[in-house]
């Protein structure tokens, strides 16, 4: 069974962090060059299962997974209360290599942007989510990858909704408020990528040092800032109405898909932008908090 005994917990939660670190797992995926990686050292956060926010959550977007949920769709035979799960979200932050070029893109991310949106989803993200699922399984502990299971669907509409939020479990796990375009800004800045496991294990809870959902965004706690309204290269962030997801979502589809075939052919059929999330007063820490210094990874 995974160790009840915080300090082994800790070596195993440990060893995960190494199999990111090392080498080949967290790798950008350039054809030309020596590797790097896709990703910077990042943050580890739970939730309880039967926290009430999954409930409000719900109120909030109607269809989304609770926990319980999730994890029933995964075991459907198991009796199991909310209770008894845990949500693990881990934060992964974008290099400052990557964070380098696309400050200085105006109108099309970076090429490494891209890379970390496509690539480093499908061959870093998902990889690491299935092996720490792995590890957890070895140990005894029943657990869900909640966007791998076959009932995930992305919803019809447009604006495309989710029935798992790993932005909103980064929430309830401590690592985070929201921002005028939607995103979470972190410890580690809201240029960051996210993924979430349900477990049937008791992981110490993540305390939440904030009360607000926008408390970390300086627009909405002092009015203040807005800097990514300005950075949004086809009008799709105002003041007034935030995030635009139909007109952002057009730009992603009509335009940068085109872009970043024409550009990168082997990264025909991927997308991403990201302008938003750069150059702006929340790229790398909380605003007005001094970041704490983190090693570069190094190969």
């Amino acid at each position: 069974m995974f160790p009840k005994n915080p300090l082994e917990a800790a070596a195993v939660i440990a060893e995960w962090s190494e199999y990111f670190r090392g080498g080949p797992a967290n790798d950008l995926g350039r054809p030309a060059g020596p590797p790097e990686p896709a990703f910077g050292h990042h943050l580890l956060g739970f939730a309880a299962g039967d926290d009430p926010f999954w409930k409000k959550l719900q109120k909030i977007s109607p269809g989304h997974f609770t926990p319980l949920e999730a994890f029933s769709y995964g075991y459907p035979d198991e009796k199991v209360e909310a209770s008894d799960l845990s949500v693990l979200c881990w934060v992964l932050p974008q290099t400052e290599a990557t964070l380098g070029d696309q400050r200085k893109s105006v109108d099309w991310p970076c090429e490494r942007w891209v890379r970390s949106r496509f690539h480093g989803q499908k061959e870093v993200i998902e990889k690491l989510a299935e092996f720490i699922l792995e590890r957890l399984r070895d140990s005894g502990v029943q657990a869900v990858i909640p966007d791998h299971l076959s009932q995930w669907r992305q919803g019809d509409s447009i604006p495309v909704s989710s029935p798992w939020s790993h932005r909103h479990v980064a929430f309830a796990a401590g690592l985070g408020t929201f921002w005028l375009c939607d995103g979470l800004i972190t410890p580690l800045g809201k240029a960051v990528r996210l993924l979430s496991v349900v477990a049937r294990h008791h992981f110490p809870v993540t305390e939440r040092k904030y009360s607000e959902a926008y408390e970390y965004c300086l627009y909405h706690s002092s009015g203040t800032c807005a800097v990514c309204v300005k950075r949004c290269p086809r009008g799709a962030i105002s003041k007034e109405k935030g995030h635009d997801k139909v007109k952002c979502r057009a730009f992603l589809d009509n335009e940068i898909m085109t872009y970043v075939s024409e550009n990168w052919a082997d990264l025909k059929g991927a997308y991403g932008c990201g302008l938003c999330q750069s150059a702006v007063p929340c790229e790398r820490s909380i605003p007005g908090r001094q970041p704490k210094a983190r090693p570069v990874l190094q190969r």
